[in-house]
């Protein structure tokens, strides 16, 4: 046996050893079945105030709960590493959230055992991302054949992989990126369902995998704040601002492209200019950039603070697939925006396209330039992004979800 397995059997010990010492019995009894009951898999906790991913399950997990339907969470997190400040959020929602814990003989239930446990009574398992239905599809059709599989895609990580390695060239990522359309296009074979997240998403994997009857979109939720006297005008706003989660390349990718290739071309007009940069996980590479000017603020609790005193978001993004929720949170509170074609994707930007979108250093600098210096078109560019959002609300979402289910 290697060190590693001695070691991982020891946690394991220790933990089976902890949850008999706190008394964590399991019992069925404890879950909330219904008429219509779902199983989800993540590979964390979804930590909806942290990334897009999670945000749009919780929104997906909320839609559930209010149309009667019980909810199972698990992470894909090691037994003895399953911890989570997000676990008593889920459950305060009415979730029926896997924890660790052991049977009558002293023995751990394991998410394994969870799943075998509940599975004659799960009507669909909702597994989230490439690398969860891959690992756990077969185990729950094993445990109840008459579940239905939803391969939910979150973004056709292929594309997403393949754009990076067009950008720089790594050999890596187009090895990476042939994997994973392996394991994506296996995953749509096995699936009932499988879930695109934006029609350009949608339209690439139609080239790969042509059922199309498959196929659904269900993109990120976002619902439009309408603006209110309390709306902060042109005037009273300053700073740019990015958000991100530094757990995802293309948003490290996009900051230092703002810091190194477009801001010294925006400080040439407005020098005084402030950029503010919001996001968890922050990497030693980031943290290089940081400066009087160039602020990295980190995880913040309260993002709509921020956004609303913003007079403009920037999102240079040079590669990714799916939708961007970070857009979509920026056109919720009508604050314009600066970003490219790939963090466009799946928004119709429409008259605003010129406005808001361009692709190089140049470009993007001179639309910042433009949009924070100039009133007219910053409010006009404002006033049109409850009209962007429509096809992201609730509604439209709720409907696509139940038929699902």
């Amino acid at each position: 046996m290697s060190l590693k397995s001695l070691k991982n059997q020891f946690k394991t010990y220790l933990l089976t050893k902890k949850l008999k010492k706190n008394n964590i019995l399991f019992n069925l009894s404890d879950f909330t079945f219904s008429d219509k009951n779902v199983l989800i898999i993540d590979e964390i906790i979804p930590e909806f105030n942290k990334d897009s991913g999670s945000r749009r399950l919780t929104e997906i997990i909320k839609l559930l709960l209010k149309n009667k339907v019980s909810v199972f969470l698990i992470a894909d997190l090691k037994q003895y590493k399953y911890k989570s400040d997000y676990i008593q959020k889920f459950k305060d929602l009415g979730v029926n959230v896997y924890q660790p814990s052991i049977d009558q003989k002293g023995q751990q239930v394991t998410k394994e055992d969870f799943i075998k446990l509940i599975a004659p009574k799960i009507d669909v398992a909702w597994l989230h991302r490439p690398t969860i239905f891959s690992k756990f599809q077969s185990l729950v059709k094993t445990a109840n054949p008459n579940i239905k599989l939803v391969f939910d895609m979150v973004d056709f990580h292929y594309v997403r992989l393949l754009r990076e390695y067009e950008l720089n060239k790594d050999e890596a990522l187009k090895a990476e990126a042939e994997k994973f359309l392996k394991i994506e296009l296996e995953n749509c074979k096995n699936a009932d369902v499988v879930i695109a997240i934006s029609t350009t998403d949608k339209e690439l994997l139609k080239q790969h995998f042509n059922t199309d009857e498959k196929v659904v979109l269900i993109s990120n939720i976002h619902q439009h704040i309408d603006k209110s006297d309390n709306f902060n005008s042109f005037e009273n706003r300053n700073d740019l601002l990015f958000v991100g989660s530094f757990r995802h390349d293309p948003n490290s990718d996009a900051v230092k492209y703002l810091k190194e290739n477009i801001m010294p071309l925006v400080w040439k007009d407005i020098p005084d200019l402030k950029v503010n940069i919001i996001g968890s996980y922050i990497t030693e590479d980031i943290e290089a950039l940081a400066s009087d000017k160039f602020k990295l603020l980190g995880f913040v609790d309260d993002l709509n603070a921020v956004i609303n005193t913003t007079k403009l978001f920037v999102a240079p993004l040079r590669f990714g697939a799916g939708i961007k929720g970070k857009i979509g949170q920026s056109l919720e509170h009508s604050l314009p925006l600066v970003t490219t074609n790939v963090g466009a994707e799946g928004f119709d930007f429409g008259e605003q396209t010129n406005v808001m979108i361009a692709n190089n250093a140049e470009a993007i600098a001179q639309k910042v330039i433009d949009l924070y210096t100039n009133k007219i078109l910053w409010e006009e560019a404002s006033n049109s992004c409850k009209t962007i959002l429509e096809p992201f609300s609730l509604k439209v979402t709720e409907n696509q979800v139940l038929q699902i289910i």
